[in-house]
């Protein structure tokens, strides 16, 4: 029995499809399917801000934040060969924006410019990283488009985060640093809970963010060394009064999550955490297991119980 197949191409051309960088692509990155899958490429929940965003007598093509963390992103699009010109934009736009995220995407990216973002990211702090991605666009037979973001260059995380502790010396951002990522390589082996949360970068921090799917709200995970204890928390960001309607269904949600919660409002201070924790040997490596199995429950059990209001 013959097998029809279909032919794959690459579009050549993509103003064919996109005329004009700001009309066209922008208007169609900054639709929310098509943002995520830029988010999916680059490994960062983008939330879009504004476009077209003034930076002094410029703009740039979409100004975003990074949903859970609030870190500034800036995307300058280019439907054309990297050049001296965008390259310079993306640093004074990062600049103006005082952005921690820089994503610059290109038809193609040209060696001298794959080498400039490399040596960006080798040469700053871990407070910014710089993304350099080609857009593809793919069709099999006379099927509809299908865009494609190659990543070209990225931030080497891991490498600026072991030149942070040799820098500091400091034993316990060591610690910190095995754990989150001891953790990553337990929880996201595990499909199911990997279908719930995009995984985070490892760090230095004493804990680790992870998003619900709004700007609103998010979750961390505690790794509280002077106490000996790990925690789970749900924060909410900046609105008291999503605070207090969540906290009139305490019951409901504590019943669900199977525990008590500590609810802290926080007047003082722009979030208000919901929080829970356990005693944990952090030092002794044999029990990390077991401490990861309490957090990705607790993190899965507080998502589905929180989202239900929000």
């Amino acid at each position: 029995m013959k097998t029809n197949l279909g032919k794959i191409k690459k579009v050549t051309d993509l103003r064919s499809v996109w005329a004009h960088e700001e009309y066209d692509f922008s208007q169609w990155l900054a639709e929310e399917e098509n943002l995520a899958l830029l988010s999916d490429s680059i490994g960062i929940d983008i939330m879009l801000e504004e476009l077209e965003s003034a930076v002094g007598g410029f703009s740039v093509d979409l100004y975003a934040s990074e949903e859970g963390t609030g870190r500034k992103i800036i995307i300058e699009n280019q439907l054309e060969d990297t050049n001296h010109d965008h390259l310079g934009k993306i640093i004074t736009y990062a600049s103006g924006k005082d952005a921690s995220v820089v994503v610059w995407i290109v038809k193609r990216a040209r060696d001298e410019h794959r080498q400039a973002i490399e040596w960006l990211n080798q040469h700053t702090d871990e407070q910014i990283g710089f993304f350099l991605v080609e857009i593809e666009l793919w069709q099999i037979d006379d099927s509809a488009y299908a865009p494609m973001f190659k990543v070209v260059e990225r931030p080497n995380d891991w490498a600026k985060e072991i030149k942070k502790v040799s820098a500091t010396s400091n034993a316990t951002q060591q610690a910190r640093l095995e754990y989150w990522t001891a953790f990553n390589n337990y929880a996201f082996a595990n499909k199911t809970f990997a279908k719930e949360f995009k995984q985070r970068k490892p760090s230095t921090d004493h804990w680790m963010s992870l998003s619900v799917g709004t700007s609103s709200c998010g979750l961390s995970i505690l790794r509280l060394q002077q106490q000996s204890q790990v925690g789970v928390e749900f924060n909410v960001y900046s609105d008291k009064d999503l605070f207090r309607m969540l906290h009139g269904h305490k019951q409901e949600i504590e019943e669900e999550i199977g525990a008590e919660l500590d609810w802290r409002e926080l007047p003082e201070k722009k979030v208000s955490r919901i929080l829970i924790k356990r005693d944990a040997n952090l030092t002794d490596e044999q029990e990390w297991p077991q401490q990861f199995e309490w957090i990705m429950n607790k993190l899965v059990k507080m998502k589905k119980a929180f989202k239900k209001y929000i």
